[in-house]
């Protein structure tokens, strides 16, 4: 397989799989070593467990975008 088919392959993924792929990609590229990566890690995780257990709910983007925008403005 070339770069070429793995990358239309790639792109033909759900997108959190090729989110999967991206993150295992640049942790090649910049592997995290320092504490602080570890525990921004375990942030991200604690907070997408949350959001799928229904703890917690998303704000859409441009919801919250709005109201930095908002903020600004004044």
């Amino acid at each position: 397989m070339n770069t070429k088919q793995l990358i239309e392959e790639a792109v033909s993924l759900p997108v959190e799989e090729r989110a999967i792929v991206v993150d295992s990609l640049l942790r090649s590229l910049n592997q995290p070593e320092s504490e602080i990566d570890k525990q921004w890690a375990n942030e991200a995780k604690r907070r997408l467990s949350e959001l799928r257990s229904g703890h917690i709910e998303a704000t859409p983007g441009n919801d919250v975008f709005s109201k930095v925008w908002d903020r600004f403005e004044k």
